[in-house]
């Protein structure tokens, strides 16, 4: 069993009934607080409500991946439109437990983990000592972002 963490997001249709949806369907053990929060990378859309998950999970990563996607489109996600724009439910991989990931189609940690306070303060709120790999823990994480201008 690998303990991963999963970034949540959805900013279509009931958000938190999705979210808590999500949760469940991927075996949560434990699931952040919601938060809502503004878009990134394309703003032209609603608010997003965004939430982290750890999983202990018997699959590799990439069925793991794999499992993540067939959970999105379960929930109604159609992958149309903008990059970064509106969809029922976001899936990420965000940490699989100590590993670093870079295959075509899935990099781990998440590479952009690190910019995305969306991600970070429910990741933080979880576990924030743990260790990114390469890059510190999420709660120093977290405080980097938020110090920047």
């Amino acid at each position: 069993m690998t303990l991963a963490y999963v970034g949540l997001g959805s900013n279509l249709g009931d958000r938190e009934a999705l979210i808590r949806s999500a949760a469940e369907l991927i075996g949560a053990r434990r699931l952040s607080s919601l938060h809502e929060t503004d878009p990134w990378g394309y703003e032209d859309q609603p608010r997003f409500v965004n939430a982290a998950a750890e999983v202990d999970t018997p699959l590799p990563p990439r069925n793991l991946l794999v499992h993540l996607l067939d959970v999105e489109r379960r929930l109604g996600r159609e992958r149309i439109g903008p990059r970064w724009g509106p969809r029922t439910i976001d899936l990420d991989l965000l940490l699989y437990g100590e590993e670093t990931i870079d295959e075509a189609g899935l990099v781990v940690p998440h590479p952009r983990l690190t910019e995305r306070e969306f991600a970070l303060r429910p990741l933080s709120e979880l576990v924030p000592s743990l260790k990114i790999p390469g890059n510190g823990t999420v709660q120093e994480a977290l405080a980097g972002l938020q110090s920047q201008p």
